[in-house]
């Protein structure tokens, strides 16, 4: 099986700045539910590292879920047998169930923690059964057999422009039995197309008697972009469209009958009436590819897997391919951890045996090591612990030079053409959060100086980094903290989570706080976090330390939850809008790198995180096999395209209150691209709706005073736009969705920016 530790759970906290496990209770206030959450959360980490061990320790049959389950494997082993079979994971009273073919590794990677503290141990069903934690949502037939087979390969582009299908090009019959409609765009599991390609819409449909489907499809802002209507017969049918757009972005599907009306029912997290696909942009024609000098300088990477491929599910195989490559996302975790690779006893690390799992081989996926958390045996505690310095840290740094010299040798071997290795040494450290840090501070640096010294020893490309706090400002506290006492002695580069207020929803985008019109409920609005991070590295760290954003993701909004009729399309679109311009910040203000969170909706979270819907459990899964796409992934796709292969300028001064803007540059000395966008607090948020509509007047300088000339702009989702300008200025109508304006004149960026503190272009 693939090493799939990513597929871990997120680590769960429940503190103001959402993390681990996001978001705060249904239909309760902010401020108060933070309070209360905090006191809950403080309460259940106290116990963490003193928990009892699991009850039941037998080996012998047991029942759970109304089943039985026969004990195969302890954490840390291999549950093997034969062909597929539900496992269970935890203890008789917490657990996390299962599917697996031949064999499962039974370790938090695999199936996150259902029981912290505890010792767990793997027990497998005697026969297939549907996972009892996770209920299967109803499936829809659009993978099986008969709507693949409806495809024909020979398809076509509609002729014309904009997004179009044709008639229907077959109609052949169907399974008698699943709902008066349903639909999909079969592809490679991502329901992603290229730009003017053809590609298939199947409708199934189940009228009792002869009738007429009406469908449509609209975009991001629900416009409609494509309408038809064609005859269908009584009975099963599955009618096949070939479809083409020459226009980006994200599509959901409609449809009903004439007289049986109906609507699609709702898929996993997707829902009712709509199906989704995106097509992707090609800003190629304004933006050539960057030629990169070096793999490192890659801006985005991503959490979450998806096994989409046939006959893959989780968690073996690859799940970050096709889905992270169309998106553009590079980097991935990759996990070292000294309490997953020498659980039970020191020595058992062999760098020179060890094997990079097979998905990083083709070398076009970035690592980051994951360095974080002490194993029980080493542990003053006697439990597995991320709260305490390890009772040894000469042994802590002897296991950390094997990590170095492994991943020197793997860098060398798959990764030729990147200059460095990064580590993460910490995770949420928060004192509120699921892995609070209870030792000293002086321990804590101890700590990060053993991970230092051991992994420099060996690795001399390693670029060791922390403090991995969960909100920006967490990070800027702890650094004014930390940074006197000498802490960036043992620091190379700094890495954060990028959240920035009590729920990082659409409700609450990063701006909100910096309104002067509406100060909002927290201090410290994401940009203004950002620079006093800056400030801090700039005072602990060498010159030109990396920051890496490694978790930052947009929820729903607080107190609400999946449903048949949730969310509509103004949440989806001001989620997409809204995880733009908090990576554009993230970026804009300093960032390196940053990592988009979650790839598809997933449980123990506040609801949203994802991307993508994830269409088979009704609160999601992690490790999904069918997924579907949101706005905010087409939003990602184009701004990974237009974004990736820059450096940082900064933010544009002397800007108007409500409009925000900043500057990047193309690697090489290439072209300008400016991401522009506005916002208002009092038209945005969940009462009164997300107003896409809202537009600012704006002229933006594009180059010397006396020119004239046109230059490309891109909207939210990729699709370029001329623009002209004269007298150097191009006059733009900006909205709560990102605009991304490329122009040739570096030069009147010089004095228009205000460069981050400390930040070095590459």
């Amino acid at each position: 099986m693939s090493n799939v530790r990513e597929q871990r759970a997120p680590r769960k906290r429940v503190d103001g700045f959402s993390g681990g496990s996001r978001g705060l209770r249904s239909g309760i206030a902010a401020s108060v539910a933070a309070v209360v959450l905090l006191g809950l959360a403080a309460g259940r980490c106290a116990a963490a590292d003193t928990a009892p061990q699991a009850n039941g320790g037998g080996n012998g049959e047991f029942p759970a879920d109304g089943r039985k389950w026969t004990p195969c494997a302890a954490e840390y082993g291999t549950c093997r047998f034969n062909g597929t079979r539900d496992v269970l994971y935890g203890t008789a009273q917490q657990h996390v169930v299962k599917t697996f073919s031949n064999s499962a590794e039974c370790n938090n990677g695999v199936f996150g923690d259902p029981a912290p503290g505890v010792e767990k141990r793997c027990a497998m069903a005697p026969t297939v059964a549907s996972n009892a934690a996770a209920p299967i949502a109803k499936q829809d037939p659009a993978p099986n057999a008969a709507m693949q087979s409806a495809t024909p390969t020979d398809l076509k582009a509609p002729p014309g422009q904009g997004l179009r299908c044709s008639a229907p090009s077959s109609q052949v019959p169907t399974a008698a039995s699943g709902d008066l409609l349903e639909a999909d765009t079969p592809s490679d599991g991502t329901r992603l197309f290229a730009m003017n390609k053809p590609f298939a819409l199947v409708f199934a449909t189940r009228p009792a008697q002869a009738d007429t489907l009406n469908w449509q499809i609209r975009d991001t802002w629900n416009a409609v972009r494509a309408s038809g209507r064609f005859p269908v017969a009584a009975g099963a049918t599955l009618s096949t469209l070939s479809c083409a757009s020459s226009v980006a972005g994200y599509f959901a599907v409609s449809a009903s009958l004439e007289r049986g009306h109906g609507q699609f029912e709702s898929r996993g997290t997707r829902p009712a009436g709509i199906v989704t696909f995106g097509v992707l942009p090609d800003p190629s024609a304004a933006l050539p590819v960057v030629r990169f000098p070096y793999e490192d300088l890659h801006r985005f990477g991503g959490q979450g897997a998806a096994y989409l491929a046939p006959g893959q599910h989780c968690c073996d195989g690859d799940g970050y391919r096709p889905v992270y490559t169309a998106l553009g996302l590079t980097w991935v975790n990759d996990n070292r951890n000294w309490y997953m690779e020498e659980p039970k006893k020191t020595g058992t690390f062999d760098p020179a045996s060890k094997q990079l799992t097979p998905f990083f081989r083709r070398g076009d996926l970035l690592r980051l090591i994951q360095l974080d958390g002490i194993p029980q045996w080493a542990s003053p505690t006697n439990k597995e612990t991320h709260s305490y310095a390890p009772t040894s840290l000469a042994q802590m740094k002897d296991y950390m030079a094997k990590v170095g010299a492994e991943s020197n040798r793997v860098r060398m071997t798959y990764f030729p053409r990147q200059r460095d290795n990064y580590y993460q040494v910490t995770w949420e450290p928060d004192a509120d959060g699921g892995l609070p840090w209870r030792d000293t501070d002086a321990n804590f640096i101890a700590m990060y100086k053993a991970v230092w010294e051991g992994i420099h020893q060996t690795d001399p490309h390693a670029v060791v980094m922390g403090l991995t706090y969960s909100s920006v400002q967490g990070n800027v506290t702890w650094m004014r903290k930390l940074g006197p006492l000498g802490i960036g002695r043992y620091m190379d580069g700094m890495t954060i989570h990028g959240y920035y207020d009590i729920g990082t929803t659409p409700s609450h985008p990063p701006e909100r706080v910096a309104d002067t019109g509406n100060q909002g409920t927290v201090s410290g609005a994401l940009p203004a976090a950002m620079r006093a991070l800056r400030h801090e590295m700039r005072l602990y760290l060498k010159p030109g330390a990396p920051l890496f954003v490694t978790e930052t993701g947009i929820s729903y909004d607080i107190g609400q939850s999946y449903g048949k009729n949730y969310p509509g399309a103004n949440v989806l679109y001001a989620q997409a809008a809204v995880t733009a311009r908090t990576h554009l910040i993230l970026l804009g203000e300093g960032a390196d790198m940053t990592y988009v969170f979650y790839l598809a909706d997933m449980p123990d979270a506040a609801p949203g995180y994802g991307i993508f819907f994830e269409l088979d459990h009704p609160k999601g899964a992690y490790g999904p096999s069918r997924i579907s796409p949101k706005p905010a992934a087409l939003a990602v796709a184009a701004m990974t395209r237009i974004i990736d292969g820059t450096d940082t300028l900064g933010p544009l001064k002397d800007l108007p209150q409500g409009v925000y803007a900043y500057a990047f540059r193309r690697l090489g000395g290439g072209k300008i691209v400016t991401a522009l966008w506005t916002h208002d607090n009092d038209k945005w948020n969940a009462k009164s709706g997300f107003d896409a509509s809202r537009s600012v007047d704006f002229r933006l300088r594009v180059d010397a005073p006396g020119t004239t000339g046109e230059v490309t702009a891109f909207d939210m989702m990729g699709n370029a736009t001329s623009v002209p300008y004269r007298d150097g200025m191009a006059s733009l109508k900006l909205s709560p969705a990102p605009v991304y304006v490329v122009s040739g004149n570096a030069e009147v960026f010089r004095n228009a920016v205000t460069t981050p503190e400390g930040y070095m272009a590459h």
